[in-house]
């Protein structure tokens, strides 16, 4: 039981699973933010400009509430009249929240590998020279081309 508990602790203390559990808090931390943008100020412009669309109550409702009740003006008041809905509105927050997030991400990500590029290596010592007489490659060490055979100062 020991060995377990051993081998469990080793596990966690691992950097990439501590890395991770701080991640996915910040992470859930991020999406509020988002969710905030795209709800409170994304959205209330963009139903202006579409004629006074409150996006957030933009329903369909596919089933009738009680008492045959069918016209709503809010999702609540038709989830309280037991109608169902297809909640179109909160869906295209939804993928506009998606949209935004999946871009930030890109965009750390990328900072993220521009800032781990490692240095270009340097180049290699050339090993090799032109012959200056046939113009062909020769080690740096030859005398005498073994081409056309000239002497090679």
């Amino acid at each position: 039981m020991k060995g377990i508990a051993n081998e469990f602790k080793q596990f966690i203390m691992r950097g990439n699973v501590i890395d991770m559990a701080v991640g996915i808090i910040i992470g859930g931390a991020f999406t509020k933010i988002v969710n905030s943008m795209v709800a409170d100020v994304l959205m209330p412009p963009l139903g202006l400009l579409m004629g006074k669309v409150d996006f957030s109550n933009w329903f369909v409702v596919i089933k009738d509430g009680a008492n045959g009740a069918h016209n709503f003006n809010t999702i609540a008041e038709a989830q309280a009249a037991g109608a169902t809905t297809l909640n179109l509105g909160l869906f295209l927050n939804a993928i506009i929240s998606f949209l935004i997030v999946a871009f930030c991400i890109f965009i750390l990500i990328k900072a993220i590998n521009k800032l781990n590029k490692p240095a270009p290596a340097p180049a290699a010592a050339p090993t090799t020279k032109k012959c200056p007489y046939c113009c062909s490659e020769i080690a740096l060490e030859a005398t005498r081309c073994p081409n056309c055979t000239s002497e090679i100062k």
